[in-house]
């Protein structure tokens, strides 16, 4: 695996949220949310540098306060209810470049949302996008349901049917082709894809995969509990 210093970490994390109020400060198992993250990736031993974007001042405030190395103010068109994440991770790593003067080959996504990955999980997902060769990679873990079997849409006249079909009937979930529910843990670039092409998917994709158990991400205020559980449970082990 490369050196550390070819590698930027980037977390951007807005201070709105409908679902949660202010979930990125909210504290869990007794430390802001977006604190997780970061210590991960300085655990990790992976990272020159970690840059927080964001459009609140509280919370940049608290990544600062949690060791971050760049503050980068979002703008407001980035940061909407309709902004999608990728236009903002590239944001951030081109600020961060130029307050650098450098640039990172790499660079790695942590959701802030997602806490409950291992500083292993990052090590895992970067080793398969360097000795890949691929654009990127996303993180996944086996999807409770199939497209093949039992997941399945409304059509327009209002019957069902599953979403893909296969090309012999499947009879049993575990017949079908293995599928994945993305995670939304941890998203790695090669520098020049994300900046040129800023999107999630490229030809050559790979995925990462990670268990059930680290790949809960918080939406709700029940997942809050969830993870509050999980990681007094890590930590009390």
């Amino acid at each position: 695996m490369a050196n550390g210093t070819d590698r930027l970490c980037t977390l951007c994390a807005r201070g709105g949220s409908k679902g949660v109020p202010d979930k990125n400060l909210r504290r869990v198992a007794g430390k802001p949310l977006l604190a997780w993250s970061l210590e991960q990736a300085r655990a990790s031993g992976l990272f020159q540098s970690i840059a927080v974007s964001s459009d609140s001042s509280d919370i940049l405030a608290a990544a600062g306060d949690a060791g971050a190395d760049f503050l980068i103010e979002r703008p407001a068109e980035l940061a909407s209810d309709t902004a999608g994440k990728v236009p903002a991770i590239r944001h951030c790593l081109l600020q961060a470049e130029a307050r650098a003067g450098k640039r990172w080959p790499v660079v790695v996504d942590l959701d802030a949302t997602a806490p409950l990955r291992l500083p292993e999980d990052i090590a895992g997902a970067i080793a398969l996008l360097e000795e890949s060769g691929a654009a990127s990679v996303i993180t996944g873990t086996p999807a409770r349901r199939s497209p093949y079997f039992n997941l399945v849409e409304r059509r327009g006249d209002g019957t069902v049917a599953v979403c893909k079909a296969a090309e012999a009937a499947v009879l049993r979930r575990q017949d079908a082709p293995a599928c994945f529910d993305m995670n939304a843990s941890i998203y790695v670039w090669r520098r020049d894809a994300l900046v040129e092409q800023p999107t999630v998917f490229y030809p050559d994709t790979r995925l990462y995969e990670m268990p059930a158990e680290r790949s809960l991400d918080i939406d709700s205020a029940l997942d809050f509990e969830i993870v509050e559980f999980l990681l007094s449970k890590r930590t009390n082990a």
